[in-house]
């Protein structure tokens, strides 16, 4: 079974661009709504940060638009036994500073990725368990310790970084622009963090030649800013578009927006592991053992939220509620799952027979620049829960501090909070990602749990999961992941909330295609006529699963 090779949405043809753009067309200036945390594309798994590093360090295999696998730096792929791929790499790269790209980068780049120091949620999980192993300058065996098929799917996740510039690199190195050589279509300039990143075209790019001279990623936390700022003609290109404002924009004639739903749910983390813990009170203030232990208190959680009325009031209907870990059509959901209905009596009986019927007190932590409406999203929530008997207090705080504080500003650097806001975007485009990240048991050696800030722990699920990922037939892997998905979400270890639809806004003569991974990076802005007829070819995404080999 092989794939075919097909254009990436980075290789259209740009020379319409030059003719539609009223303002100098070799820059492109893009309007973040959140920004990356570093340069090093392998310090921390977050889309911002991924959306940056695409520009600069190319994956051995890219995702398109809808999470389809494309050759990127290696140009086929083949089993060649049960715990051994073969990769052969694209001849003629150069790196940004004239190198060549050879196997030596990718075994490097296999022993960096999941050992970056300080990582708030490292890529361990997608190198873990496997070794790169030279066969000679253009190809690379990739072994395992038991057979993999998602082996394609985990290798779009993380970009290729050069030996020579990045043997004994810390991130500062890469943050300074000293360490980021990459392959991709754009280079590093400048740094500036809080203000800017400024790329500019790598005209010695493999690929089609980029479309813009000169790239400027600009964070803009604040909605209204960003819309004030397109609407200037300060930012060529917006994300985040508030869903307060998607009406009225839609009328604007010299704008145009684009949306597509995304892979990304919104959802509730809870502390599994701690009998005591630190943002969890009695109703006066005192001790008391960690009711969110206790699986009827998760579940009187999940049935006291009611997700219908988030998705309309919240998020101005722009959202869907969310039941499990990955919309309708992706590649390991369950159709057993759906959203828990609100059913505010029903919770109450539930934390009665928990023996909490009197409550507790709670605080829900959670970013306020880094997900659509996230602290509107978070206040809602404690309200309702509010409504079910529990002391509410909501905490949000910026990204940069969240992520550190949730990861490891705990005692003994463990996850410092009790209940959290957070979001999840699969980078693979099937379960397994969040599974092994979100709800598997914390084994950092392994790669497991990553992102498991509650500290889960369901053997049952382990056991799914980890056959799910040794099994090659395609059938039988998307009924182990479903299952795996069933049993964590049926004992609650996190609290589905809804899946992100994305907004992007553009300049007139423009037109953002829209990725479901949620990245924006200029390779996907292209003339509006072209983007209408993509659109038009593309329709709905449907997630198929991987073969188990491929070429061009």
């Amino acid at each position: 079974m092989f794939f075919r090779s097909r254009t990436l949405a980075a290789t259209v043809i740009a020379s319409a661009m030059l003719a539609v753009s009223p303002v100098k067309a070799d820059d492109l200036t893009i309007a973040l709504a959140s920004e990356p945390t570093s340069i090093d594309p392998h310090f921390h798994n977050l889309t911002p940060n991924n959306a940056m590093a695409m520009h600069m360090f190319e994956p051995l295999v890219i995702f398109d638009a809808k999470q389809q696998v494309t050759p990127g730096l290696a140009v086929s792929w083949k089993t060649v036994d049960d715990l051994t791929w073969e990769f052969k790499l694209r001849p003629g790269v150069k790196w940004h500073d004239g190198s060549p790209f050879t196997a030596d980068d990718v075994v490097f780049t296999f022993s960096r990725a999941g050992n970056v120091p300080n990582s708030p949620s490292s890529f361990g999980t997608y190198t873990k368990g496997k070794t790169a192993v030279k066969i000679d300058d253009l190809t690379v065996h990739i072994k395992t310790e038991t057979p993999y098929p998602l082996m394609v799917t985990d290798l779009t996740t993380f970009g290729m970084v050069s030996k020579k510039s990045g043997e004994g690199a810390t991130t500062a190195d890469y943050n300074s622009g000293k360490a980021a050589i990459g392959t991709g279509p754009y280079k590093f300039v400048e740094y500036v963090p809080g203000d800017r990143i400024v790329l500019e075209a790598n005209n010695d790019y493999w690929g089609a030649k980029p479309k813009w001279n000169k790239v400027t990623l600009k964070p803009i936390k604040s909605g209204p800013s960003r819309v004030a700022a397109l609407l200037a003609g300060d930012v060529d290109v917006i994300e985040g578009v508030p869903t307060t404002d998607i009406s009225r924009l839609k009328n604007e004639p010299n704008l145009s927006l684009s949306s597509g739903i995304s892979n990304r749910v919104i959802y509730l983390h809870i502390d599994h592991f701690r009998d005591d813990s630190p943002f969890v009170k009695a109703m006066d203030g005192g001790p008391i053992k960690n009711p969110l232990r206790n699986p009827k208190v998760r579940m009187a959680i999940s049935k006291a939220i009611s997700r219908p009325l988030i998705v309309e009031r919240v998020m101005e209907g722009v959202a869907i509620p969310a039941g499990q870990l990955l919309p309708e059509g992706f590649f390991g959901v369950s159709p057993n799952l759906k959203p828990v209905e609100y059913d505010l009596e029903g919770a109450k009986k539930l934390l009665k027979e928990a023996g909490h019927e009197n409550g507790f007190q709670l605080t829900l932590h959670g970013p306020n620049d880094r997900y659509i409406n996230d602290a509107k999203i978070a206040e809602a929530i404690g309200q309702m829960l509010t409504r079910l008997g529990l002391k509410m207090s909501v905490e949000t705080m910026t990204r940069s501090v969240f992520f550190k504080r949730a990861s490891r500003g705990g005692e003994n650097n463990q996850p410092e909070f009790s209940f959290i806001l957070v979001g999840w975007g699969a980078g693979s485009g099937e379960a397994s990602s969040p599974l092994k990240s979100l709800l598997a048991t914390y084994d950092k050696a392994r790669g497991r749990g990553a992102s498991n800030r509650g500290r889960y722990s369901n053997p049952e699920m382990d056991k799914l999961l980890e056959e799910a990922l040794s099994t090659v037939d395609d059938q039988k892997r998307q009924d182990l992941l479903a299952k795996a998905t069933e049993v964590a979400i049926n004992d609650g270890g996190i609290i589905p909330l809804h899946y992100q639809v994305n907004t992007w806004g553009t300049r007139k003569g423009l037109k953002y295609i829209a990725r479901t991974d949620e990245r924006t990076v200029a390779m996907m802005v292209e003339p509006a006529e072209s983007g209408a007829r993509r659109d038009q070819r593309c329709g709905r995404r449907v997630r198929r699963p991987q073969p188990s080999r491929g070429s061009v």
